[in-house]
């Protein structure tokens, strides 16, 4: 079979000579895997093989190493791993002698493969010899320039790719030697100089002890500053962004350096290519990151010790604010045209926001004569950068601080939205609602929205619902968090009612806009909307929420009648469903929080038609919302919701079996947890498919794992709902339960986020006992006694491990609770055999209220149970 041949057949331009041969390549990749795998890397060693055959045979053979999907990935390292030795120590060759290749395509793609050859050999404690041998490359007399270049995206890759674990520090130590000379000014190659920083970069993490040797750690700042000065731009870019991974990575060691980055920056900002500029300000603004980092972790505990938080940016401060201010005033045309823009004005803007964050109310004397002395300039830009700087700092300072400036300025926001620039408008429409968002309080004592000004901002922002899109968008923002501000405090949101007819009408109309081909508009018009709704007084405006349902179920219905030529057009439909079903959703649990219930009964079998036609379109952004809106549905109409379920619960069942999108899974979960406080034991007749589902899933490797702890909490909701008639699925479940607690046991305590999940995982499994224990109760309570030791088990096991979170400590004591009150006097050896119970108990009187309710009522259940 002549590989070459077929690769570049693979790559025609002739539609069938290219299935062909894809279906040739994929029969010699079917057939014999090991083979298959050595062609391609001797086509890619091949000098005399076409460039093009050669970088394809690298990209399958990467390809054949990693997968984005996890399960697809475990298969293909398996399949590495089984090779035949001698065939992988030959494919180890070819692609290291590839990296001397002429052809630049082929060296950086093996550079890539030998990545994840390594990545699956070096931490099984194989192929130990790579590191010498790259670095062999580095050291070699006359070694040339594209050698050495490869060679060091090889090293830089790898690093990449594997832990610092996986590294001798004798290896890190020749990596790091041969990188920082590949930096040095005397390499004549800018090509090698850039291929080596960029090596450093990926290689930082290996370097902790030697950035805690003093001499190691000043040579490697030294070059790496020389470095950010060279005559090259990428270079200089690729510099700073060794200097921003350093100051996240070893913010504990940078004291020594700051005036000469400080000096660095500060020219790189000024002067230097927008692509280096951005870099400098970027590694400001991870040192607000990491100080605010400390500020939180350290908050008002005792180890709040200066040795810790250098105060860089505070000390900075004089210096640094002004730099940035001047950045703002480097704009681009119609840069608010576009929302993903970033450039330097934006990041300057942005490290402002994390220093206000960072020194509090020292910046606001700093940056006001800026904004003062630019806000009524003749030259947009400096109107502009006045109001993107005040905007920026509002977020940090006190509120003592901040609201004097904001009521005095108030006034002066509301008539720039009339500015003749758009993009005026438009950061005056942002910075409006970074004030509702972060300053506006009906409660506090000097609120900056009182029933003076109300009606002068109202008229505004509806005047601005109608600018050029991207301003209106902030203003539907500006609505939004304006509403916000009276979530806690629906009796105060009465002073919203008289506008809430306009309002609606506008966020609609907007909503509407014919002339927007961005879809934020529209998305930011609902948002506002669900929020205008969520914080209205229903006692005084049930009736214009009535008629608003009757309008979006309207627009719903119209969806199902829009023309779809292409996938683009099903994206839009589907969009502007998943919309409108998000209304749907906030307008039921609104109306069914209240008396204005009967509203919802009235109009029930209408939603439900509507929700099963967006199913019967077929989206899954779509069936997320839709199923949100359902599960409100049922909560609303409570047991007449039994009616709707034979016809839903197809759609169900699909949601619970979709595995790819597991959101979509989860939100059914969710659902049926709804439909069970709704329906009671009416839910019985669908139990059996429910509970088959579930088990299906939490047995499925496939399934994202976030999922499985509301799985459990759902086993609870079904046993509540149908009490003793749980007992057919015990002998299922209770397995499932009692691995998951076994998984809990070997969990990495080192990882957070196997710590967060472990803390959701426990969470679930109790409430699944929970709701066990509870509808068993009684007749059949008898039917727990063989679970009990085991459960009382794992709940001693989480007593002891610290890292439980305080919504898993109040699962766990409520589930002591209810073992002791549904298995009564059954329960009394077990008590005494187990005393951990005391202690735990007695631990929650620290805690807050919820907790310590639940712990008291706990204690007199286990008491009862001991007496009995």
């Amino acid at each position: 079979m002549n590989i070459t041949q077929i690769l570049l057949s693979a790559q025609s331009a002739d539609g069938n000579l290219r299935a062909v041969a894809e279906g040739n390549l994929k029969q010699f990749q079917e057939q014999n895997l090991p083979n298959f795998l050595l062609s391609l890397s001797v086509e890619l060693s091949d000098n005399e093989k076409p460039p093009e055959s050669r970088r394809l045979a690298g990209i399958i053979l990467k390809n054949s190493l990693d997968a984005k999907d996890s399960a697809k990935k475990e298969l293909l390292i398996q399949q590495w791993v089984s090779l035949d030795p001698s065939i992988k120590q030959k494919i180890k060759e070819s692609l290291l002698i590839t990296l001397g290749s002429s052809v630049h395509d082929a060296r950086h793609t093996s550079s890539q493969v030998i990545a994840k050859v390594a990545s699956i050999e070096i931490p099984r404690r194989e192929w130990q010899e790579l590191i010498a041998k790259l670095l062999g490359n580095m050291t070699q007399q006359g070694a040339p320039a594209p050698l050495k270049q490869a060679t060091l995206e090889a090293l830089g890759y790898v690093c990449e790719e594997i832990s610092p674990e996986h590294l001798e520090q004798d290896q890190v130590n020749a990596v790091l030697t041969a990188v920082v000379q590949g930096m040095n000014q005397t390499e004549l190659s800018p090509e090698v100089r850039l291929a080596a920083v960029k090596a450093l970069y990926n290689a930082l993490d290996f370097a902790e002890s030697n950035f805690a040797n003093e001499m190691e750690r000043n040579y490697i700042m030294k070059v790496i500053c020389d470095t950010a000065v060279s005559k090259e731009v990428e270079i200089r870019q690729a510099a700073f962004e060794c200097l921003v991974a350093i100051a996240s990575t070893y913010y504990v060691h940078l004291d020594p350096y700051m005036q000469t980055i400080f000096n660095l920056t500060a020219n790189a900002v000024k002067g230097d290519e927008e692509a280096v500029a951005l870099q400098a300000i970027e590694f400001w603004s991870t040192i607000c990151d990491e100080e605010i980092e400390l500020q939180e972790e350290y908050e008002g505990s005792d180890d709040a010790n200066s040795t810790v938080n250098y105060r860089f940016i505070e000390k900075a401060l004089p210096s640094l604010v002004p730099m940035l201010l001047e950045t703002l005033l480097k704009q681009e045309e119609d840069q608010d045209q576009d929302d993903n823009v970033w450039n330097i004005s934006m990041s300057g803007g942005t490290c402002l926001g994390l220093i206000a964050r960072t020194v509090g109310d020292a910046i606001v004397p700093l940056v006001m004569p800026f904004v003062e002395g630019n806000i009524t300039k003749p030259d947009w830009h400096c109107r502009e950068a006045a109001t993107f700087a005040f905007g920026s700092i509002l977020e940090g300072p006190s509120v003592e601080k901040l609201a004097p400036l904001v009521q005095a300025g108030l006034d002066f926001l509301l008539n720039t939205t009339k500015d003749p620039n758009s993009q005026v408008r438009d950061t005056t429409a942002w910075t409006l609602g970074r004030v509702f968002e972060l300053l506006h309080s009906p409660a506090s004592a000097n609120p900056i929205i009182t029933s003076a000004n109300l009606t002068r901002i109202m008229t505004v922002l509806l005047e601005s619902s109608k600018d050029v899109p991207n301003v209106a968008e902030k203003v539907c923002g500006a609505i939004y968090f304006l509403a916000q501000g009276y979530e806690d405090a629906e009796s105060i949101s009465s002073v919203l009612t008289p506008f809430l007819p306009n309002l609606i009408a506008a966020l609609l109309s907007a909503a509407d806009r014919a002339d927007t081909t961005h879809f934020r508009l529209r998305a930011s018009a609902y948002e506002a909307l669900n929020e205008i709704v969520r914080v209205s007084n229903i006692s005084e405006t049930s009736g214009i929420i009535g008629q608003l349902l009757q309008e979006i179920m309207r627009r719903l219905n119209l969806t199902f009648d829009l023309h779809i030529l292409s996938s683009g057009d099903k994206e839009k439909q589907s969009d502007l469903q998943a919309l409108l079903c998000g209304v749907l959703q906030v307008i039921i649990q609104k109306l069914s929080s209240s008396d204005a219930k009967s509203i919802i009964a009235q109009t029930a079998d209408q939603l439900m038609f509507l929700f099963l036609r967006v199913f019967a379109c077929h989206s899954s952004t779509v069936h997320e919302e839709a199923m949100l809106a359902i599960g409100a549905l049922a909560y609303a109409t409570g047991t007449d919701f039994v009616k709707y379920m034979p016809e839903f619960f197809k759609y169900l069942e699909a949601g619970l079996q979709n595995y790819e999108e597991y959101q979509v899974c989860s939100i059914s979960v969710g659902v049926v947890g709804d439909i069970c406080r709704a329906l009671e034991d009416k839910i019985l007749p669908f139990c059996d498919g429910i509970m088959t589902v579930l088990l299906k899933d939490l047995s499925n490797s496939m399934l994202n794992r976030s999922v499985k702890p509301p799985i459990f909490s759902c086993f609870g909701d079904i046993a509540l709902a149908i009490g003793d008639n749980f007992e057919k699925y015990l002998p299922y479940a209770m397995p499932m339960l009692q691995g998951a607690a076994e998984l809990l046991a070997v969990l990495d305590h080192t990882d957070e986020d196997m710590v967060d999940y472990g803390n959701q995982l426990r969470r679930g499994i109790f409430e699944a006992y929970s709701g066990i224990l509870q509808g068993i109760k009684g007749a059949k309570a008898q039917l727990m006694i063989p679970y009990a030791s085991h459960l009382l088990q794992f709940t001693e096991a989480v007593y002891k491990d610290r890292s439980r979170d305080e919504s898993v400590t109040k699962a766990a004591v409520a589930v002591l609770g209810d073992l002791a009150d549904t298995l009564g006097s059954s329960s009394k050896d077990l008590f005494k055999s187990n005393l951990f119970h005391v202690e735990f108990l007695r631990e929650c009187h620290d805690l807050d209220d919820e907790v310590r309710d639940t712990a008291s009522w706990a204690q007199g259940m286990i008491n009862q149970a001991l007496v009995s």
